[in-house]
């Protein structure tokens, strides 16, 4: 039976948009495979890791009985990309194995019966559902993404913070040291309010499979899972257990001292004065005084970076330690072009925002230095 027979370049589109989640490496070996379902002029790929399900479909030419098989997802994609984009790929089954062709090259894959792939149940209570453009979604979640905790003990801290009330999406991440928030507004009211904690690795799949443009995504909520609709793709994940923090608490109120600067002259300095910096200790000290802005970086080999900055402050002097990854990683993460920073003094937590854009807010400990 003809599988599918299409140019290489729509077949490895439509694998590598499910193939994010597949580990090369799996006690269940057949959790390294796609499933690929005939029906009809549809062709179906799906991919699991029995935490996420993502399924995309496609209109590929080929033998319209109903047919469904589970092949090597990662063998299969680098099979493709070894091809010419142009090439027209044949897939054949026959006696449980896959033939590809393509030209005059010739690949016979060992294939697992598709009744032994374990799909996702998903749930019965979703509640209702409401949708964003693609584009604002991804923007959320590059705004906040890299304050997730990574293997904290803490596991409802290793993954985002969801919150959908009346017409506004909250996204909040913190790993314990640094808290990132962002929201949007919503073109409808969400009824009630839906809270999850969507998994780190979800999250990471997601900002992949996101398109930059005005398409929408369609989310529901149910207790342990959360679904994604967007073009021709569903996406279902198991959630994140657990009550994430206050993080109302955390964020400051009225810190006495502000100044307004320029983002990429800010990420500029501190990316230099990271370079004297050490593998394990990635502090830097910022002195604030009117009218400059000094950062400086040192290491035990006794070297040192200093850069200053001419700020617009008139406020008290703080001298203060941070962990320079925490600073570059929020700088590179949001475009505008001026930042501003909140400080109380040395001790307190820094609140860094954007002008004209009140839904983003970045909280920082400091650290002793």
């Amino acid at each position: 039976m003809i599988v599918v027979k299409a140019p290489q370049e729509r077949l490895l589109q439509a694998l590598q948009s499910v193939a994010g989640i597949v580990e090369r490496r799996h006690t269940l070996p057949v959790l390294a495979n796609v499933l690929l379902r005939r029906n009809g002029p549809q062709l179906e790929f799906t991919t699991s890791d029995l935490e996420i399900q993502v399924r995309t479909s496609a209109e590929l030419p080929g033998d319209e009985g109903g047919f469904a098989t589970t092949v090597g997802a990662r063998k299969l994609i680098d099979i493709l990309r070894a091809l010419p984009a142009d090439q027209l790929v044949t897939l054949s089954s026959a006696q449980d194995k896959l033939t590809l062709q393509a030209g005059r090259s010739r690949f016979t894959l060992q294939t697992l019966p598709a009744e032994d792939f374990p799909l996702v149940s998903e749930a019965v209570d979703f509640g209702p559902a409401f949708a964003v453009p693609q584009k604002v979604l991804k923007s959320l979640v590059n705004q906040v993404h890299f304050a997730m905790a990574v293997h904290d003990i803490r596991y409802y801290l290793n993954g985002i913070l969801f919150i959908a009330e009346g017409r506004t999406l909250t996204l909040v991440a913190t790993d314990g040291h640094r808290l990132g928030l962002a929201q949007a507004t919503l073109a409808d009211e969400v009824p009630g309010r839906q809270e999850v904690i969507l998994p780190r690795k979800t999250v990471l799949e997601l900002q992949r499979l996101l398109a930059d443009d005005e398409a929408p995504i369609e989310m529901r909520f149910a207790g342990n899972q959360a679904r994604f609709a967007f073009g021709s793709m569903e996406f279902v994940t198991k959630l994140v257990e657990g009550k994430f923090p206050d993080y109302n608490r955390v964020i400051p109120r009225s810190h006495r001292n502000s100044l307004t600067l320029g983002r990429a002259p800010l990420l500029a300095c501190l990316q230099r004065a990271a370079i004297l910096t050490s593998e394990k200790f990635k502090g830097v000290r910022m002195n604030l005084e009117p009218g400059v802005l000094r950062i400086a970086a040192s290491n035990t080999e006794q070297e040192e970076a200093i850069e200053e900055l001419e700020v617009d402050y008139d406020g008290e002097a703080i001298d203060i330690g941070f962990n320079v990854t925490y600073l570059i990683d929020v700088l590179a993460n949001v475009s505008q072009d001026l930042v501003k920073i909140e400080l109380q003094d040395s001790s307190a937590s820094a609140l860094i925002t954007v002008p004209d854009h009140p839904g983003f807010k970045y909280v920082v400990m400091p650290m002793r230095i």
